[in-house]
């Protein structure tokens, strides 16, 4: 039986994965350092401050991250005073979290921090390559979106 021989640094996920966190993790340095806040956080807050009121099932599903750490970013947020909860009058049984005003003011200074980062990351890319790296990751996330719903059927 043949056996097929994987190299990890030629595998998709590994290589998303290891270049995610290579991101994520300098950029996050700059928001603990900063305004104290956490991955977990910063995605959170910044779904927050782009899409407004959100139940947490919403934030699981914007973020891609599981209940638990939502939930315990969620907490963060409000007993920093960054966020609050709010009765969701279309269903008794969860709530929609919102920015406060401070929460709304650290979005303001912390998205340009991010842009300037993601400037910074991106910079050894032409602007064709960057449309294209956006294009191609939009199209793999589509890829696997798929394969997830023909799982399910």
């Amino acid at each position: 039986m043949a056996t097929h021989k994987t190299r990890l640094a030629e595998f998709l996920p590994y290589l998303l994965a290891v270049t995610a966190n290579a991101v994520s993790d300098r950029i996050a340095e700059e928001y603990r350092a900063r305004f104290g806040i956490r991955i977990p956080e910063w995605r959170v807050l910044v779904v927050l401050g782009d899409a407004g009121a959100q139940t947490q099932r919403d934030l699981a599903r914007a973020t891609l991250m599981d209940k638990v750490a939502v939930n315990l970013a969620c907490k963060a947020l409000e007993s920093r005073g960054l966020a609050e909860r709010r009765a969701n009058q279309r269903d008794g049984r969860s709530h929609h979290l919102e920015l406060t005003a401070e929460g709304r003011a650290v979005h303001a200074r912390i998205m340009p921090l991010a842009l300037e980062m993601e400037q910074g990351i991106l910079g050894a890319l032409s602007a064709a390559e960057r449309d294209t790296l956006q294009h191609l990751l939009a199209r793999i996330r589509q890829g696997a979106t798929e394969l997830e719903q023909i799982r399910a059927a």
